[in-house]
């Protein structure tokens, strides 16, 4: 109940609400998750998960941070959290793709999406929000909370094996 009220006296104090900083980037924040997990249940979880974790650190924000990068981190320390579980490995059942959303099964279909889940979830997320949504190499490498030399490098190794993987396909 103190949190709430908490909250609302920072709304009536005239600061922006939690929903105003984090809620534009909320929806990359699930493209990225999506890449990284390949399950859009398991992405939404982990979003969900990141937007509470990174309510409880908005006190830590510093002003005048990048914001999208911020919370990017968050998402992407999320998945990686998921992905290191245990029952994450043992319990991964392919589903049914005739069953699944006409858009997302077209997308499956194509070589660009095989070649991409062949890539390692930390060199898909790196291509993806460099090539996808357009963000820096320092974007990316704080996203992912690497280096900036580091982000460089995962997103040419998995450009150059996507290229390599299409040839092969073509």
């Amino acid at each position: 109940m103190a949190m709430i009220q908490a909250v609302d006296q920072t709304v009536d104090a005239g600061e922006p609400s939690f929903d105003s900083i984090i809620g534009p980037h909320i929806d990359l924040g699930l493209r990225l998750a999506v890449t990284m997990l390949r399950d859009r249940a398991a992405a939404e979880d982990a979003v969900q998960d990141a937007a509470f974790n990174a309510w409880r650190a908005l006190p830590r924000l510093q002003p005048g941070s990048n914001v999208r990068a911020w919370f990017l981190t968050i998402v992407a320390n999320q998945c990686r959290s998921r992905l290191r579980s245990r029952w994450w490995g043992v319990l991964r059942i392919e589903f049914d793709r005739a069953s699944a959303d006409p858009a997302d099964a077209s997308m499956l279909r194509t070589d660009l999406s095989r070649a991409l889940l062949t890539l390692e979830p930390l060199d898909r997320a790196a291509v993806y929000l460099h090539h996808c949504e357009d963000l820096s190499v320092d974007d990316v490498a704080r996203s992912l909370g690497i280096s900036p030399a580091a982000a460089r490098s995962r997103i040419h190794r998995a450009t150059k094996k996507l290229r390599l993987d299409l040839e092969v396909r073509s």
